[in-house]
């Protein structure tokens, strides 16, 4: 039950961290606009109404406000970073490698000689 709990935390977190929270909430602002302008108009018509940018609803404009405060929170953060520079390089190799260099890629690669197994085998 617990483990259940922390993977419904991790993807809450995750969804809100790409910003899935307002998809949510436009999605459902969506709909509600399109139950109540079909109360007043035929559906095709409400379903134009709804998308069409000109008729926003109270949750619309929220939504709208809510995702230029983040990203004009984003840009602030982008701008406050700090850039650390190396001042020295150092190209010191030790004289004597532990290890040994391939030559070449023939040396890795070498190529298999027997056949695979016949029948193929089965998973348990």
């Amino acid at each position: 039950m617990i483990r259940h709990l922390f993977h419904l935390t991790v993807a809450a977190a995750l969804i809100v961290a790409v910003g899935g929270h307002w998809a949510m909430l436009q999605s459902v602002a969506w709909v509600n606009m399109v139950v109540s302008y079909s109360q007043q108009a035929p559906l095709k018509e409400a379903i134009s109404m709804t998308f069409d940018g000109e008729h926003p609803c109270n949750l619309c404009v929220a939504v709208k406000k809510g995702k230029q405060e983040e990203q004009e929170r984003s840009v602030l953060k982008v701008e406050t970073k700090l850039d650390f520079v190396l001042l020295v390089q150092s190209t010191y190799l030790p004289p004597e490698l532990p290890f040994t260099l391939l030559s070449s890629a023939s040396d890795i690669v070498l190529p298999r000689t027997e056949a695979p197994p016949l029948p193929p085998p089965r998973f348990a």
